[in-house]
């Protein structure tokens, strides 16, 4: 699986707390986005039933 980049914008007091919480989990900012985009996709899966990847809803 190719690992690919993506920018976001965000606001500072938000980045400052991201920092915070995955400072107090252990992991990086970067980790601990990967793990919240990881809990939503499984919740709309859960709801919503397999997402086929190529497919568009």
């Amino acid at each position: 699986m190719a690992i690919k980049s993506l920018s976001i914008r965000i606001s500072e007091e938000m980045l400052d707390k991201l920092h915070i919480v995955a400072d107090y989990e252990g992991r990086s900012a970067n980790s601990q986005i990967n793990i919240l985009i990881r809990d939503c996709i499984e919740a709309y899966e859960e709801k919503h039933g397999k997402i086929e990847i190529g497919k568009r809803n």
